[in-house]
């Protein structure tokens, strides 16, 4: 009997762009409330309740399809050093946001591809190339741009939230290297189960304040809108190619800007309007980049 052969993949862009829309509003909207909690919270009281949340709605939406077997893995070193980096890169993103605007820290972010570019040079061996170092330099010259003016929380902030993009990177492109043997949904589970066991853990030594019913309620809430987050984001990017729906991720900043204004009274300057155009701009140079390569690629194949 002959081995059935396997089904084309159709790509969905429109459900893919409306996943990932969605999911720039749950992100900019984690990110507002965790910049509001960090007030009274230590960062790892709130860290913690977004895990404890993110990890239910991952569950919900995850384990009634693959159920435990989901868990079955290898790597499991691999994904705890994973997971150790990137409760470390949160940690300092979730203090940045108490020490600066909104859109400046989300827009400091969106400098992690750049990073992974580069961590993918070193431990993937990819070939960063001359476009790949050029858009790499020009980013970090927007990130320089988005840190350099204000006070010194501002700088100071603009400092840990650049730590958190490199972290991120990092981590970005230890998935990319892992995602070869482990499946979307095994990384999401495993993400969720660790942070959430990792900043438990750090809970005695940062100090915990028994939330009021209002405030936990809001707490969990944050973990909802990140978990329902990271579900579109993964779903967006399981409909569509990356190059059709990586782009609409940057209206992350357009809601963070908006946030921004409508909660703190923030009103962006024209160096961080300038910065975030020039990160944003270097990022889709990448996506863009990234897209002639795998063309590129399909072509000689064939």
């Amino acid at each position: 009997m002959a081995a059935a052969l396997p089904q084309p993949r159709h790509d969905r862009v429109p459900l893919g762009i409306a996943f990932m829309l969605a999911a720039t509003v749950a992100f900019a909207l984690s990110t507002a409330i965790s910049k509001w909690q960090i007030a009274r919270f230590s960062f790892a009281e709130v860290l913690f309740f977004r895990a404890v949340g993110s990890l239910f709605i991952c569950a919900l939406l995850i384990l009634p399809r693959r159920g435990l077997g989901v868990f079955r893995t290898r790597r499991l070193r691999d994904h705890i050093g994973r997971n150790l980096t990137q409760a470390a890169a949160q940690s300092l993103i979730v203090i940045a946001l108490g020490l600066m605007p909104l859109a400046g820290a989300v827009a400091i972010n969106f400098s992690a591809p750049l990073f992974a570019t580069l961590f993918a040079a070193i431990w993937l061996k990819e070939k960063v190339g001359l476009a790949r170092g050029a858009a790499l330099a020009v980013g970090f010259c927007g990130v320089l741009l988005i840190a350099a003016p204000g006070a010194d929380s501002f700088r100071l902030g603009a400092l840990l939230a650049l730590a958190n993009a490199v972290m991120f990177g990092s981590v970005t492109a230890a998935v990319r290297g892992m995602s070869a043997t482990e499946s979307a949904e095994t990384l999401t589970m495993y993400q969720m189960v660790l942070l959430t066991l990792f900043f438990a853990a750090a809970l005695p030594a940062a100090g915990v304040i028994v939330p009021a019913g209002g405030d936990l309620a809001l707490l969990l809430v944050n973990g909802l809108f990140n978990g329902l987050g990271q579900y579109s984001w993964t779903r967006a990017l399981s409909l569509a190619p990356p190059a059709a729906v990586g782009p609409f991720y940057y209206f992350t900043l357009v809601w963070a800007l908006l946030l921004g204004f409508l909660v703190w009274g923030d009103v962006p300057s024209p160096s961080l309007l300038a910065g975030s155009v020039v990160v944003v701009g270097s990022g889709l140079f990448l996506l863009w980049h990234e897209r002639g390569r795998q063309r590129a690629g399909r072509s000689r194949a064939e």
